[in-house]
């Protein structure tokens, strides 16, 4: 898609600034990477560390038309796109925003299905003095204009040919953004098969492991929830709070548990033939738990993870 006017100019300027052009915010990892040192060195820019990954060529105008407040920390935005807009679950976009010269990477928190019922999509930003992040929680309004390109390796975009898998999605903190896109894209993939008596997809189940401090940092956790109650025999969850010193809600209490992810949990979701795992969060939690699913023996192109900063 050609971007027109001021954004054809800002994207021209935005490439030719490459590879310095903001700070990560994704770290996105093949399988073939998954026993590859995590460390790093220094830090480098989003489109630096992501220049390895693949991206689209089409640069799309978007419009932010709601803003809403999903924790004290984090903020979502629904942004409407051009109908030649496409994404796999899990992906992210890079995002280009007027005055300001760095580019950020936001996984999408919303399923390609949003985007075919109402042309929108959706990214959770949690508050940061990154420029990008700066901009969303402090200067973004309904009306306000951006650029996105989507890239990003990390996804779940099973053909109908495809035999099943069961999915274990791990998530620390705001890395349940792009694990969020899959869960929604896996419910309606099974909302699909339900109306087609079964004839369209080979779908397994999926368990989402998910901690953050507390129960206010647990976002989407009433639709994770909701998800899982529509389909209980391929949907459910752990939630895990590390740092909660209020009682938890009752309605949440039986999905909650009080410290960080085990391996007996995680062991007890993994079946070394069907389950394909996906992870996301910070990098000592992702670097932990990969050796503990390599330990398992699950096979290495089964593990796909991101790390973020």
């Amino acid at each position: 898609m050609r971007v027109p006017g001021f954004w054809s100019f800002a994207a021209r300027s935005f490439s030719l600034q490459f590879p310095a052009a903001g700070p990560l915010c994704c770290r996105l990892l093949g399988p073939s990477q998954a026993t590859r040192n995590m460390s790093s060195k220094r830090k480098m820019d989003h489109l630096e560390r992501t220049a390895g990954n693949n991206r689209q060529n089409a640069m799309y105008p978007a419009e932010v038309r709601g803003i809403i407040n999903e924790s004290e920390t984090v903020k979502r935005l629904r942004i409407a796109v051009p109908p030649d807009f496409s994404f796999k679950a899990g992906q992210w976009v890079d995002l280009f925003i007027p005055g300001v010269e760095k580019v950020g990477g936001f996984s999408m928190c919303s399923g390609p299905g949003l985007l075919q019922r109402e042309g929108i999509v959706e990214l959770a930003i949690k508050y940061a003095k990154h420029p990008p992040a700066h901009w969303v929680h402090t200067m973004c309004t309904v009306g306000s204009q951006v650029v996105m390109r989507v890239g990003g390796d990390f996804f779940f975009d099973p053909s109908p040919s495809d035999p099943s898998v069961d999915l274990l999605l791990v998530a620390g903190g705001v890395g349940i953004n792009p694990l969020y896109s899959i869960l929604l894209h896996t419910s309606d993939l099974l909302h699909r098969n339900q109306a087609s008596g079964g004839r369209d997809f080979n779908i397994g189940s999926a368990h989402l492991c998910y901690s953050a401090k507390n129960t206010q940092e647990l976002l989407f956790k009433s639709s994770i929830i909701a998800a899982c109650l529509e389909f209980p025999d391929k949907l459910s969850c752990d939630l895990h709070v590390t740092q909660q010193i209020t009682d938890v809600d009752s309605h949440l209490q039986p999905f909650i548990n009080r410290g960080r992810i085990t391996e007996e949990e995680l062991r007890s979701h993994v079946d070394l033939q069907r389950t394909l795992c996906f992870l996301c969060g910070p990098p000592p939690m992702i670097e932990t738990l990969s050796k503990t699913l390599l330990d398992f023996g699950l096979p290495k192109d089964r593990i796909l993870f991101e790390k973020w900063w």
